[in-house]
């Protein structure tokens, strides 16, 4: 993971998906979130989850739009707004995040191994905290 720092977007991977959201059309912007979440939470637990960064973006996008969440405001996320995105994807990036923490996760292994594991749970939380307040459906 070429990583800058510990921002949901502050990795290549996750910039690079920014550019992606940008280059889909208005109407699959969600379609691409939802497609990298799925990825990432339905990978099962004896699996090794080798990658990640685009779930936790695509978590932050959701999560800004809901009631406390924070606007992805730095320059490697998507520089047009994204629609109104669906609410059932709420409970998808919660999933997501659910198995990016758990065991078998390269995300947390690499921040472990970086000595940040708990600064990057504490805004995996954070971002969770959010996303479990909100209305799913």
């Amino acid at each position: 993971m070429g990583a800058w720092d510990i921002g949901h977007f502050d990795n290549d991977t996750a910039a690079d998906f920014g550019g992606r959201v940008d280059d889909a059309e208005p109407e699959k912007k969600a379609d691409v979130l939802r497609a990298v979440l799925t990825a990432a939470a339905g990978t099962a637990e004896q699996d090794y989850l080798d990658s990640g960064e685009e779930a936790v973006a695509a978590a932050a996008l959701v999560a800004a739009q809901c009631p406390g969440g924070e606007p992805v405001t730095t320059a490697y996320g998507p520089k047009d707004p994204l629609p109104p995105l669906p609410a059932d994807l709420r409970p998808l990036a919660v999933r997501a995040l659910d198995r990016l923490t758990g065991t078998n996760a390269e995300p947390f292994d690499l921040w472990e191994e970086a000595g940040a594991g708990a600064e990057w749970l504490a805004g995996i939380a954070a971002l969770r905290a959010v996303l479990a307040a909100a209305p799913g459906e």
